[in-house]
């Protein structure tokens, strides 16, 4: 588990959390934020998918902003870190997503997860970015935004009954347009379910929705 430095296509350098398992790799992960920076939730995720066997990377996306941006949960933190959303650019968080699935190709088939802002770039990556062999996001709100857009890997969604940010009629809308996808909804479950750091977090959501993520990976990493 250790911090790197990653070059984008344009030549950013940006920072990113790496966690690599004990032996040989089953292949790579790329895991991408929430609005609150590659923070202790998400280098978790990385610690645990490297727990699995994966190589697993997590890439400041917020570093062209403000470098090494992280924050908890707090209404104030929540707050700030909103202020990342005021004018998001989905091209240059791609470049960085770039960046980090190039950095662990070489650990075999590579697929992204994301959640919340996350959720939205891993679905933007499987329809625009070559070299992803699935894709899986947790509540990305502008999906719905983006769902006329043909993934080109295997993709898998999850949502909850309850997220006060993402109503269901936005998931009815991606479900409609992207019969495609493996779209899973949680009952009394909020934005952000699958975070122990959070108010929000439904454990028996996160196990259910954590434990068909591994298995969907599982089916597409090989």
């Amino acid at each position: 588990m250790t911090k790197i430095e990653l070059t984008a296509g344009d030549g950013h350098v940006l920072g990113a959390y790496r966690a690599d398992p004990a032996g040989k790799p089953k292949g790579g992960i790329v895991v991408i934020q929430e609005i609150f920076g590659v923070n202790s939730h998400i280098r978790s995720i990385c610690d645990r998918l490297a727990t699995l066997g994966y190589v697993a990377i997590a890439p400041a996306i917020f570093d062209r902003t403000e470098r090494d941006f992280q924050s908890g949960y707090t209404p104030e933190d929540v707050e700030s870190a909103r202020g990342f959303l005021a004018n998001p650019d989905f091209d240059a968080f791609l470049r960085d997503t770039e960046a980090a699935r190039n950095a662990v190709a070489d650990a075999g088939k590579t697929v992204i997860v994301g959640f919340c802002l996350g959720g939205s770039i891993a679905f933007l990556a499987a329809t625009r970015l070559d070299g992803f062999s699935a894709a899986v996001g947790f509540y990305g709100g502008r999906i719905n935004a983006h769902a006329d857009e043909k993934p080109k890997c295997p993709v898998q969604l999850h949502y909850g009954s309850e997220d006060q940010g993402i109503p269901m009629s936005n998931v009815e809308s991606v479900r409609a347009r992207r019969p495609d996808c493996d779209i899973h909804v949680y009952e009394g479950a909020g934005h952000g379910f699958n975070c122990d750091e959070r108010a929000s977090y439904h454990p028996e959501a996160a196990k259910l929705a954590w434990a068909r993520t591994i298995a969907f990976l599982e089916d597409h990493i090989g």
